[in-house]
C-alpha cells in the first residue's frame, strides 16, 4: 500500500505492507538506524521518534497509520551543519549516556517532555521519561541533561 509522510523534513513515498511497523520502515527501508529496537513490545523506549512533535514508540505504530504524519527522528535534530539539538548538546555535556542505546529514545522523548513542559521538575522528568529504560547510567545524568536542555533559548524540534 502506497504511504506518503514526511520524514525529517523530506517528503517520502513508499510501498509498505499493512502489516509493517513504523520502526521498520524508518531502519529498514529508509536505512534511518538510529532508531533502536530493544524490546519489540513498546517497553523500553529506545524506538521512540516524534510523530507530529509528539514521543511514540514506533515499534508500537503501523507505519500506515502515518499516513500525512510528520516524523521526526534522531538524525533529523541536529542542524544541516552538524550542530546539535539543544537537548542533544545537554546530554553530551551532561554525559546523559553510557553505552548510547537508549540515548536516541531518551534524547526524543525529552524533546516532547520540554516542547509540552518547558519548566518541568525533577519530578515530572523523572515520571515523563519513564517509559525509557536505560540499563547503564541510573538517570542522575539524565535528569541533569533534560533540566540543562531546560535553560537553552530554544528546546523546540
Amino acid at each position: 500500500m502506497k504511504l506518503e509522510l514526511k520524514v525529517n523534513g523530506q517528503a517520502v513515498s513508499v510501498d509498505v505492507p499493512p502489516n509493517m511497523l513504523l520502526v521498520q520502515l524508518l531502519r529498514e527501508q529508509l536505512r534511518l538506524t538510529g532508531t533502536h529496537v530493544g524490546c519489540d513490545t513498546a517497553q523500553c523506549g529506545a524506538c521512540t521518534v516524534l510523530a507530529d512533535g509528539r514521543a511514540i514508540k514506533s515499534c508500537n505504530a503501523l507505519a500506515l497509520q502515518m499516513q500525512g504524519a510528520e516524523i521526526t527522528t534522531i538524525e533529523g535534530l541536529a542542524q544541516p551543519d552538524g550542530t546539535l539539538h539543544p537537548v542533544q548538546a545537554a546530554f553530551k555535556e551532561c554525559h546523559g549516556l553510557q553505552c548510547g542505546f537508549c540515548t536516541p529514545g531518551m534524547v526524543m522523548s525529552t524533546v516532547d517532555l520540554l516542547a509540552r513542559h518547558p519548566q518541568a521538575g525533577e519530578a515530572e522528568i523523572r515520571e515523563q521519561l519513564d517509559g525509557n529504560l536505560c540499563r547503564c547510567t541510573g538517570y542522575q545524568n539524565i535528569v541533569r541533561a533534560v533540566q540543562t536542555a531546560q535553560q537553552q533559548p530554544t528546546i523546540a524540534a
